[in-house]
């Protein structure tokens, strides 16, 4: 059976987390304090970050790394698009996530201009999404999964307005309707009270 390291905060660990249930793999989880991180999880992964899965003593680490192994293991449903220029886009925003991510944890850190730089992060994605209803295109897929984690944690934990952001905003409502992003919802609101 699949083994997941885990931590609910983790918006790395929640990409992981909605892969597999869309997926609907059967796996087990560790939760692993990351204030307190065992010694063991660096025999795992050298960085002692999580997430990382294991199976039949085989390790993985690094979320997008992860998702992208579970579209492959267990190709139904997929999460890539069909067409190579569309999976080919996707894994592209995957890849430029630091660019999104950077101004985000910038702003949790409350650096100088990072609510400014988040907000052009935001638009960025908005703007996109004004064209296309997922960030994977014309379904919901891993490009998706790789920025929600973030989107959510802005929104719910950091107070962040989505107000400014119509598509966007639109896109967090019918993502809300898949189990495995309601699931996600409950984590952050479980913590964020």
């Amino acid at each position: 059976m699949l083994t997941l390291y885990d931590a609910p905060r983790c918006p790395y660990c929640a990409r992981a987390r909605i892969a597999l249930a869309e997926k609907g793999v059967p796996h087990e989880t560790v939760v692993i304090d990351l204030a307190a991180r065992p010694a063991w999880l660096y025999e795992k992964n050298p960085n002692g970050k999580v997430p990382v899965i294991e199976e039949d003593g085989w390790v993985l680490p690094e979320s997008a790394v992860i998702v992208e192994y579970l579209e492959e293991r267990y190709p139904e449903p997929a999460l890539l698009p069909a067409d190579a220029g569309e999976r080919a886009f996707a894994r592209l925003l995957v890849f430029r996530h630091d660019d999104f991510s950077d101004p985000y944890y910038a702003l949790r850190r409350r650096e100088d201009g990072a609510a400014e730089a988040f907000h052009d992060a935001l638009a960025a994605l908005d703007a996109l999404l004004a064209r296309v209803p997922y960030l994977t295109g014309t379904t919901f897929g891993l490009a998706d999964i790789g920025y929600v984690p973030w989107v959510i944690r802005a929104r719910d934990v950091m107070g962040v307005s989505l107000e400014p952001f119509p598509a966007l905003s639109g896109w967090l409502e019918r993502l809300a309707q898949r189990p495995s992003i309601a699931a996600e919802l409950e984590v952050v609101a479980s913590y964020s009270r």
